[in-house]
């Protein structure tokens, strides 16, 4: 375990490689799995605020799932999150590109510069996952086959999951801890 301020990482973030492959997964983790995207308490708010920003950006079924649904719902499991179209298929805010492969509506938003805000922490730090606790937060590795592809990529390129992460890192917990972790596991 790695001990950087009130966090502690699985040894995984220093161990494996990782660089997304998108022509690879075609974007499989805006679809897969059995919820939407982890929200923030406060990410609900700015969803909120952005979405007639966003709205534009977005596929016909998302919007109706948004507008249905609302820009955020509470999942099975009483956590709070993005909706999904379906029977928890893509996220509502995926979009799909030229190329078949699944991107985030939010972030091309962010990108064109419409909104400030890159896309949900969640999928920013993604694979990494984080469990809050009432004195750390627990920051591991979330393995599924559905990346293999960016591991072998992040394998052949000697990335490492925390230099792929820098920037979600940062965003999430700030630079100064970011240069904590380095002399930690630079060390």
């Amino acid at each position: 375990m790695i001990l950087v301020g009130n966090a502690v990482l699985s040894q995984d973030i220093k161990e494996n490689f990782f660089v997304c492959d998108l022509l690879a997964c075609k974007g499989a983790c805006c679809v897969e799995g059995d919820a939407g995207a982890p929200l923030e308490e406060e990410e609900t708010k700015i969803l909120e605020e952005i979405y007639p920003q966003v709205k534009p950006y977005l596929s016909e079924e998302g919007i109706k799932v948004i507008e249905s649904q609302g820009t955020w719902v509470i999942d099975k499991d009483g956590d709070k999150g993005t909706p999904t179209i379906g029977d928890n298929r893509e996220c509502a805010y995926a979009i799909y590109d030229q190329k078949g492969i699944l991107k985030c509506g939010i972030e091309q938003a962010y990108l064109d510069g419409k909104v400030s805000f890159k896309k949900p922490i969640s999928c920013h730090l993604y694979p990494i996952r984080i469990t809050k606790y009432d004195q750390f937060d627990a920051v591991n590795y979330d393995r599924w086959e559905i990346c293999d592809p960016a591991c072998n990529l992040g394998q052949s390129l000697q990335v490492p999951l925390y230099r792929f992460l820098k920037d979600a890192l940062i965003r999430k917990y700030g630079e100064a801890w970011y240069e904590q972790l380095l002399e930690e596991v630079e060390k």
